[in-house]
């Protein structure tokens, strides 16, 4: 077994290409698995660590959100989220050594592969003013560092608090509490960089901003819509769920600007058919233009509103607002537009369509395919547009379902994570902890890196993530950091975040969803909120890797006690020793969640928490029905001669987190330097195969960005379109460049040109 991280960083600008396949998951995605997971954890720690992953009394895994089924399959996990636990269960270390030897200016010249290729990290660590080495330091000492600084700020303002979507509700609960018992809604999350889009667009037109259906409706569905995601390596699971609904007779559409091998077939590993033969699961694949996605459902709207018979009238009159200027918008819809916009052939839109009428249940799932573009929530909007004209919200096998990335992201946002929190939210805390929360609206992460670079945020605090690799506009983004007074990371694993350090910085190391935790009171759990508002618990089984480790909860806590003191009456103390009580206090602040200890006790599977239009029809919005709107069609206009790119994820990746250098089910290996071009449109750049081209984003304003060295691979995308990875492609998006009311980062339509790079 090989559990020592690599010896050196390891190239990644010269991959290797061969033919992308066709179908995801079989055996190759086993051998995989085991690999890396060997690699890790050694094999007896992959076996007890693995059986326990998504299961009710095990712990869920720190990778997707995606939800599980009440009767679990004994292997309750896929591929990715195999690594991801791997990555955390690893038996490798970062000790006090390890930071001895290489000073920060060392970490700041590695990959993001190998930073976190190196473990855990066993003992908080301290870079004092002026050092170039990070240094050992006790937990009473951090937090008075922490204390000094808040306290020494001319406004709580002044300070950030990013969550990232691994947080549990517990730990969450008391970061939001203790940023606002602090003074400020500077509650950046991840939430910000991806679906925060999604929740604008749902909160407007259907009252909560989150998804309406159960796994129960998709394996009931007649018709399922997958737009801008590729669940094949993002949410592998999501490929059982689809198999279940293809045997049980659903049609599967795909609408996206890359073929994803997921989408064509999925070989089920837990199933002998699923091994030999797979299941083909696309009925139809719409290749769509980036950014073409609003101009395709507008025309939808338009011929479903034209067709007899085919709006649900009933539906419409009885829990609708706004049909008349959706009508009148449809109108405007025409062939020739959206065909330009979306480059699809006209028989592909009117086969959608037909399959669109013949269904009675349909959902449309998406994923930041969707979300990372300037007209993002008019495109959001205009889905749930088509699914109101069907009738197809609060019924069973239909309605909206954004799929979410990490495990709990939704689930920080539901325990006050947010920096536009609601007046009854804060005035059921204030109620609670006899506090006066404020109530002026707090940075999102784009505002809070424009706070410290401007010199209106001094000091930041993440729990968890890698806000420096995940935020868009890589050299402002890092300035703005070291601009600040002091960073603090809480993390299990080092990141490009660790080494791009404010005048001082922290790193906290914390447990992981895989360690057992125990406090004062005995053993703890903690919960966390799937993709479709299920509550579960999570308990991991596996000695802490280092005695020095703190949980979430315990850091928020004794934080708070440092920072506050004896001005708070929140029994922070209480908290640490003993989760059960803060379940209770937000069982008395959030609705839904009553009875919270008690209905975990009852239910190991969890619970479900009230989604008023999909289990009453019932729209909490300004008008009390659900909304249609009618926002212009937009679409990327992109100049003669350039392209535009998306940014997207390696299958040996999740998010920021790099597990390994291949994209199998792309054909790329050893490698992540790369940009996918239609052969058509590199040929007509004089770009070959194999060439290296720079990629320079252009931007309306006249500013250009750069990112060299980019090995040119001739793909089947969407002509006139292009894909490379995240982070690498960050430096291309400017911090402004954001989808308009989210402002969620505008990855997703950089429009670009390919210089052939000087060292070809």
């Amino acid at each position: 077994m090989a559990t020592q991280p690599p010896a050196g960083d390891p190239v990644q600008d010269a991959p290797q290409v061969s033919d992308a396949p066709h179908a995801a998951a079989g055996l190759p995605a086993i051998a995989h698995t085991l690999r890396m997971s060997r690699q890790q954890m050694g094999l007896a720690r992959t076996a007890r660590t693995l059986l326990k992953v998504n299961q009710k009394d095990g712990f869920d895994c720190p990778g997707c959100a995606w939800p599980e089924e009440d009767r679990r399959h004994v292997a309750e996990f896929c591929e990715n989220g195999a690594k991801a636990v791997a990555e955390e269960a690893t038996l490798r270390r970062v000790t006090p050594a390890f930071f001895a030897a290489h000073p920060v200016s060392d970490l700041a010249a590695r990959s993001g592969y190998w930073l976190g290729q190196q473990g855990r990290i066993t003992r908080p660590m301290y870079l004092p003013e002026g050092s170039d080495r990070y240094e050992p330091v006790t937990w009473d000492r951090a937090f008075r560092i922490i204390a000094e600084e808040l306290t020494a700020l001319g406004s709580p303002d002044e300070a950030l608090f990013y969550t990232s979507g691994r947080t549990s509700n517990e730990a969450a609960f008391l970061l939001q509490l203790f940023a606002r018992e602090f003074g400020t809604n500077n509650l950046p999350d991840c939430s910000n960089m991806c679906h925060e889009s999604s929740g604008s667009a749902l909160t407007e037109t259907l009252g909560v901003g989150k998804g309406s259906v159960s796994l129960d409706d998709l394996h009931q569905a007649d018709l399922i819509i997958v737009a801008g995601q590729n669940p094949g390596t993002n949410h592998p699971r999501m490929l059982s769920a689809l198999e279940k609904a293809k045997t049980a007779g659903a049609k599967i559409i795909s609408v996206n600007p890359l073929p994803e091998a997921g989408l064509e077939r999925f070989k089920n590993p837990q199933t002998p058919q699923g091994l030999v033969r797979g299941t083909a699961l696309t009925d139809l694949f719409l290749q769509i233009r980036i950014g073409g996605d609003q101009a395709l459902f507008r025309l939808l709207n338009k011929l479903i509103i034209e067709t007899d018979g085919a709006v649900d009238e009933d539906f419409v009159r009885t829990h609708t607002h706004g049909y008349e200027e959706l009508a009148a918008a449809a109108k405007a819809a025409t062939w020739d537009e959206t065909l330009s916009a979306t480059g699809l052939p006209r028989a592909g839109v009117e086969r959608a369509l037909k399959m669109i009428l013949a269904s009675k249940r349909t959902i449309v799932c998406w994923a930041m395919g969707l979300t990372q573009h300037k007209h993002a929530v008019p495109t959001i909007r205009e889905i749930v547009n088509l699914l109101l004209l069907r009738g197809a919200v609060g019924r069973p096998g239909a309605g909206v379902c954004p799929v979410r990335g990490h495990s709990n992201v939704q689930g920080d946002r539901t325990m006050g994570i947010f920096e536009r929190p609601s007046d009854s939210f804060l005035d059921a805390l204030d109620e609670e902890f006899g506090i006066t929360a404020p109530r002026h609206h707090g940075y999102d992460v784009v505002r809070a890196v424009q706070a410290l670079r401007d010199g209106r945020a001094k000091v930041f605090f993440a729990m968890g993530g890698n806000f420096v690799g995940a935020a868009p506009d890589t050299e402002v983004t890092e300035a703005a950091m070291r601009r600040a007074r002091l960073t603090v990371h809480v993390s299990t694993k080092l990141n490009r975040s660790h080494a791009v350090t404010g005048t001082r910085a922290l790193i906290l190391p914390t447990l992981g969803r895989t360690d057992k935790d125990v406090q004062a009171s005995g053993r703890q759990f903690v919960t966390v909120e799937d993709s479709m508002g299920r509550v579960h618990a999570s308990r991991g089984n596996l000695p802490p890797a280092s005695p020095h480790l703190l949980s979430e909860p315990a850091i928020v806590a004794r934080m708070a006690r440092a920072v506050l003191g004896s001005a708070s009456a929140t029994p922070w103390e209480d908290f640490e020793r003993d989760y059960a009580a803060v379940r209770d206090r937000i069982a008395r602040v959030i609705p839904g969640f009553e009875d919270f200890n008690a209905r975990l006790a009852a239910d190991p599977g969890g619970f479900a928490l009230p989604h008023a239009p999909r289990d009453e029809r019932r729209f909490p919005t300004a008008t009390g029905k659900a909304n249609f709107t009618a926002a212009p069609v937009e679409h990327p206009v992109v100049p003669e001669g350039r392209l535009l790119l998306q940014t997207l994820r390696s299958h040996d990746q999740y998010n920021t987190t790099v597990y390994g250098l291949d994209d199998r089910y792309r054909g790329i290996r050893g490698g992540r330097r790369i940009v996918l071009v239609h052969p058509d449109d590199a040929r007509e750049r004089g770009l070959a195969d194999g060439t290296y081209a720079d990629l320079v984003s252009e931007w309306t304003d006249g500013t250009e960005r750069r990112a060299p060295g980019f090995r040119v691979v001739h793909y089947p995308t969407a002509r006139g379109c292009a894909a490379a990875y995240y982070p690498e492609t960050n430096v291309l998006v400017p911090l402004e460049a954001t989808a308009d009311i989210s402002n969620t980062p505008a990855s997703k339509s950089v429009v670009i040109r390919l210089e052939q790079s000087p060292t070809d």
